[in-house]
């Protein structure tokens, strides 16, 4: 991919990523704001500015090495919103409205950029120089989002949905599956340098996401 390609690509993804993995977190901070947990807004964290959010590695170098080696979706993540879990009124319960109030918002971002593509491909010809690269945008947030929505519902702690079944199982077969906390980023690099986190979420990912794309192109 040449240099040309490679700045064509981050300027259609770079919008598209920043929103996804920025407002999963404010997502998560804004939920636990309102059942209790005041952490995220007295350390500033309940806003869009990305400077606040940006993770050099996740929300910069990883994204940039997919877009350099070709990769058919875009993968990235943002510093996490700190959730203090024992200042939520009911910690167990609420734990799982916090963890699932990010990949919700992600499905809403994919539903929301379905919606706009479909206005978009029903633009005049004579608009088409604003009508293709929001056209390219649309379709690349329903990817973006659609990927960080199934990859966080992955039942591995620290993952979304590790906290989701956490919350939901039984005590000794969740304090069991917390122990593994401390492990879970290992065994993400494990999966996904074996090429098995790709193999498990991929058809996923590309299933959903050429759905929407195709319901908005009609």
């Amino acid at each position: 991919m040449d240099i040309a390609m490679i700045m064509e690509k981050i300027s259609i993804w770079a919008l598209p990523v920043l929103l996804a993995i920025i407002l999963h977190e404010v997502a998560h901070g804004w939920v636990a704001d309102r059942l209790g947990d005041s952490t995220a807004r007295w350390m500033g964290r309940l806003t869009l500015n990305p400077l606040k959010h940006i993770d050099p590695i996740g929300t910069v170098l990883v994204p940039l090495a997919l877009v350099i080696i070709g990769s058919p979706f875009l993968f990235g993540y943002a510093r996490p919103v700190p959730v203090n879990f024992r200042n939520l009124r009911c910690p167990k319960q609420d734990m799982v409205l916090v963890a699932l109030a990010g990949p919700a918002t992600n499905v809403l971002l994919a539903l929301l950029s379905t919606a706009l593509l479909a206005v978009t491909v029903q633009l005049p010809a004579a608009a088409s120089w604003v009508a293709q690269p929001l056209a390219l945008m649309c379709q690349a947030s329903i990817i973006i989002n659609m990927v960080l929505c199934i990859f966080n519902l992955l039942p591995l702690p620290p993952l979304d949905g590790g906290r989701v079944a956490v919350g939901l199982l039984p005590g000794a077969a969740s304090y069991q599956l917390s122990r593994l906390e401390p492990y879970g980023f290992i065994i993400i690099v494990i999966l996904l340098v074996s090429g098995i986190l790709q193999t498990i979420i991929g058809p996923m990912v590309l299933g959903s996401a050429e759905y929407l794309i195709n319901l908005a192109m009609g």
